[in-house]
């Protein structure tokens, strides 16, 4: 005689399979906010930004894969290039820059460099929660694992580069300077939909040598990112 779980038993093991990897990232970006850290409605609106950006996100890739297969063949290498890139990329990390930048730019609580970067991830990982339930769901306990070491980090590394920037950002708009902002907004935007699409670009093409360079990327992505987070914990400064 088998045992069978309830089905609230079952959706809640997924939802937690799903979710207590973001949670386990978040705590190691709030960890090293170390000057002053952020208040919790702050960052639980931050998570509700993410999946916002999630769901129009959703919306806008539909209409840009529907576009892109009107209009290029899918045998055709350029046709994975485009979507990883301009599709996903662009706009997913569009989505949460934007959803960021109306939560976040006028905010008292943007007092620090280092914070641009906290609520980069927040809502970065708000995105990759959700996305990675629906995966979950659809496809069950197999890729909660992958995903966990891979899919969603790399939404929290392409989050602190774009975060790194939008912290300078803020910087310099403090100090009135608005071509300096603008070209760290977008320095930002930029940097995080290039790691995106590339990331995106080799687990589509799935050959040999996209294989190896996507472990490489992911690899030295990861180094990157820990470095980073750790020197500008360090060296925060007002904004």
């Amino acid at each position: 005689m088998f045992f069978t779980l309830p089905a609230v038993a079952i959706n809640l093991i997924y939802i937690v399979a799903a979710v207590l990897p973001a949670v386990f990232l978040m705590r190691y970006i709030y960890k090293h906010d170390t000057v002053e850290k952020e208040p919790a409605g702050m960052l639980i609106s931050l998570l509700a930004m993410g999946l916002l950006s999630a769901l129009a996100s959703i919306v806008f890739e539909t209409i840009g894969q529907t576009v892109l297969d009107m209009t290029v063949s899918k045998d055709d290498t350029s046709y994975t290039i485009i979507l990883a890139f301009v599709v996903v990329a662009m706009v997913e990390e569009g989505t949460k820059l934007i959803f960021l930048k109306l939560r976040t730019w006028r905010s008292s609580h943007f007092n620090y460099r280092f914070d641009g970067m906290v609520y980069a991830v927040f809502v970065s990982l708000g995105f990759a929660a959700f996305e990675n339930v629906g995966y979950v769901f659809t496809y069950g306990l197999s890729v909660a694992l992958p995903r966990a070491l891979m899919a969603v980090p790399a939404h929290m590394g392409f989050a602190v580069f774009m975060g790194l920037f939008y912290g300078r950002a803020k910087l310099f708009q403090k100090d009135g300077k608005k071509g300096a902002k603008n070209a760290n907004l977008l320095a930002g935007y930029a940097m995080a939909v290039f790691l995106h699409g590339f990331y995106d670009a080799c687990a589509m093409i799935g050959n040999v040598l996209a294989t190896v360079l996507f472990i490489l990327f992911v690899i030295i992505m990861y180094i990157v990112v820990i470095c980073v987070i750790k020197r500008e914990s360090k060296s925060d400064i007002k904004v």
